[in-house]
């Protein structure tokens, strides 16, 4: 086996070891190439995933004209908080506010308009009023908006709370649950 070590004398005579190291450089040029590539891919795909956005339809003035809808036809629901909702048919009154959570909304809906169907003749007759408090979380609000496509809601009106139900929520009365 042979010897790496070159040997040199210096001016004393004496010989001294020498070892040979090779390069230690590296090239980055395929990594450059590789940041790029991943660069493109994730503008790419952020470009394509657009968020969806739900389509609400809000009226651009704020007269309000007659609108031909049956008192007993119209179902109102107040999304409040702790995932509780407070429902009553037809024109406010104390005595007819109940509560459910978001799990017995669904069927209240639909009894709703099956009353309406055979009452009237015709379930599109059928008017959701929705009126998120302020206590109610966006989620909830959601919920509800799921509900009417979910049962296929024709008319529907998204409405602040009047005092007067505002005040029956947070007073000490409280509404019969179902």
């Amino acid at each position: 086996m042979e010897n790496i070590t070159a040997h040199n004398s210096n001016k004393n005579g004496s010989k001294k070891n020498k070892q040979h190291k090779k390069s230690t450089r590296v090239d980055l040029t395929p990594m450059v190439d590789l940041g790029f590539l991943l660069i493109t891919f994730f503008v790419f795909t952020s470009t394509m995933a657009k968020p969806t956005v739900m389509k609400i339809d809000m009226p651009f003035n704020t007269t309000i004209e007659h609108d031909d809808i049956c008192t007993s036809c119209v179902l109102t629901v107040l999304p409040a908080k702790n995932n509780v909702v407070y429902y009553y048919e037809g024109a406010f009154t104390r005595n007819n506010m109940q509560q459910t959570n978001f799990n017995g909304i669904r069927q209240i809906i639909q009894q709703k308009k099956l009353t309406v169907a055979a009452v009237i003749g015709n379930a599109s007759k059928f008017v959701l009023i929705i009126k998120p408090t302020n206590q109610s979380s966006f989620k909830n609000f959601v919920d509800i908006t799921d509900e009417v496509s979910i049962n296929m809601v024709i008319k529907y009106y998204i409405d602040e709370a009047l005092p007067t139900e505002l005040a029956a929520l947070t007073n000490g009365n409280e509404p019969s649950k179902k």
